[in-house]
Parts: C-alpha cells; structure tokens; sequence
C-alpha cells in the first residue's frame, strides 16, 4: 500500500533541498524523521512536515488502519523546480541588479513493503 504527500512552493531552491532529501531516500520513516528532525538544514523542516504528512495519508484510508508506522519505508523522494520570483536591489551609480528567489515542489511516495 502507498501514499503519497506533495509540498508545493516552498521558498527555497532544489538544489539546497535535494542534498537533505537524498540523506533520507529509501531509508524507513521512524529514522528518516529523527534524522530530519535534529538536522541543522533549513529545508529539513520541510521534508519531515512531508513526510508527517503522507504517513497521515496512508493511516487515514479505512483499509490501513491497522498498519503500524514504524514499518513504512520511503519509496520515492523527489524535488522539481517551482516558479522563480524575480525581484531587484539597488545596486551602485543608480544601477539594479537582479534578485533571483527559487521556489520547490517536494514529492514524498511511502510504502509498507
């Protein structure tokens, strides 16, 4: 059985989530959320609200009540690109220069194989 849990326009850039996300692939929920939850990283946060969230997921179907959470693995984790905000600063001598500020979608898939 699996579930799913998306994260959508979180204010970060991929690149800084993926290397928290790839620590914890294929690893099981129980030590994957303890892992995140002592995680210096900004994006860590992120990543185990999402993984709280699918395992609520899977736990609020009427046929997996009985599943017990500690035997959930994580079978995919994967961040795609969002929309990028383009802002400016100003610069020196009347100039502007451009601020980029990335956002991510984070896909968390659980199973209890």
């Amino acid at each position: 059985m699996e579930s799913k849990a998306t994260l959508r326009y979180n204010r970060q850039s991929p690149y800084k989530v993926r290397k928290v996300l790839n620590a914890v692939r294929g690893c099981n929920v129980g030590t994957a959320i303890n892992y995140l939850h002592f995680s210096p990283e900004k994006a860590s946060v992120a990543i185990e609200k999402t993984i709280k969230s699918a395992v609520a997921n899977l736990l609020q179907d009427e046929s997996s009540k009985d599943i017990d959470p500690d035997v959930l693995k994580i079978k995919e984790a994967y961040v795609n690109q969002g929309p990028v905000m383009k802002r400016f600063r100003a610069a020196s001598m009347g100039r502007a220069s451009r601020l980029r500020r990335p956002s991510s979608h984070l896909t968390i898939v659980l199973t209890t194989e």
